[in-house]
């Protein structure tokens, strides 16, 4: 008898987390240097903890890589790179959204169209097929390509069946389709039987339509965490109230009230042009026993650290400074995705 395949929460065991790394033929041209500080310093936090697999686009991004990856102190023994094209490096929407079965890790290849055809994604839509032909993953994984246009990092997964999302973002996605069919489809492929939809809640510089990983996550089957704004002032602070208010009404499979964390609100922080930027503490990362949160410099920074301590408190807490990311509209969650354990293949 075959087992259905499920979605595991983050927070469950990891092979390793995906990325790209910048390069001058990505939209980081403009701030290059910043951006791949920022990396290096990733990688080598996850390098402490799991192993990174890190897609480069040729030989001299690889050798750049390498460089900075040594003098900031990552582990070589637990970097892996995989030379492949891309149009940019939001790993999190291109990269593959895993199940996990009895008959293997089955990567689901959604369609990735650059945010609703905002960006140029041709090579993006293709990476997952890409990474699957160079041999990266176990033998019994299977890739299964899914006509429907769907980012990671517009879903989130309790790993029991529950599915976080913001209506607004799937909706744009497919104007074209109602919510009990956009269900259906999200029933069929993430395994998937209840819908948490937040109506309200978006970040000024966010252009992926309000992305839920920028605003609420699960930390355990009973307990969200989400950007909160106690600045009155803020033209946030309606919006991320009402989604307050949402998330407060939600009930888990128990039907008992999610036990809620909210994180601080940075000050505002402008790009050189005048743009509001989305620093968005929500956007973390969860690896083997920590939680890789974004610094943005900012006072809040280690508030936000303490929150998270007591959303995670089996995990440690280590933040990664992400202020030269948002110039691009994300952080760090974005351009990260995890691989579960038996995903990957050995070295």
């Amino acid at each position: 008898m075959t087992t259905m395949p499920f979605w595991p929460a983050e927070w469950a065991p990891q092979d390793g987390i995906l990325l790209a790394w910048p390069h001058a033929g990505t939209d980081w041209a403009g701030n290059l240097a910043d951006v791949e500080l920022t990396y290096a310093a990733l990688v080598a936090a996850i390098s402490r903890r799991q192993r990174a697999v890190v897609c480069v686009a040729d030989q001299a991004v690889e050798l750049r890589m390498a460089t900075l990856l040594a003098q900031a102190g990552a582990l070589p023994g637990r970097i892996r790179t995989v030379r492949i094209e891309y149009d940019d490096t939001w790993l999190r929407d291109s990269g593959p959204i895993t199940l996990l079965g009895a008959d293997g890790p089955v990567l689901l290849d959604f369609r990735f169209t650059g945010w609703g055809g905002k960006f140029e994604a041709g090579r993006d839509d293709r990476l997952v097929e890409g990474l699957f032909g160079r041999g990266l993953f176990v033998p019994a994984a299977r890739r299964v390509p899914v006509d429907f246009a769907l980012e990671g990092g517009a879903i989130e997964t309790d790993g029991a069946g529950t599915l976080l999302s913001t209506w607004h973002c799937l909706a744009a996605r497919h104007p074209g389709r109602s919510r009990a069919e956009v269900e259906a489809e999200l029933a069929r492929t993430l395994a998937v039987d209840r819908f948490h939809w937040l109506e309200h809640g978006a970040l000024e510089g966010d252009d992926t339509d309000a992305h839920i990983d920028t605003l609420a996550r699960f930390a355990a089957p009973d307990a969200i965490v989400y950007q909160g704004c106690d600045d009155p002032a803020d033209p946030h602070h309606a919006g991320l109230a009402a989604m307050a208010g949402e998330i407060a009404a939600l009930r888990d499979r128990h039907d008992r009230p999610y036990r809620r964390f909210a994180l601080p609100w940075a000050q505002p922080v402008h790009a050189a042009d005048g743009r509001r930027l989305a620093a968005s503490y929500a956007n973390f990362l969860i690896v083997n026993g920590a939680v890789l949160m974004p610094g943005y410099g900012d006072p809040a920074d280690a508030a936000a650290a303490r929150v998270l301590a007591r959303a995670f408190p089996d995990r440690a807490i280590e933040i990664v400074p992400c202020r030269p990311l948002i110039e691009q509209n994300g952080s760090l969650h974005c351009v990260t995705m995890q691989l579960p354990r038996g995903v990957l293949a050995n070295d």
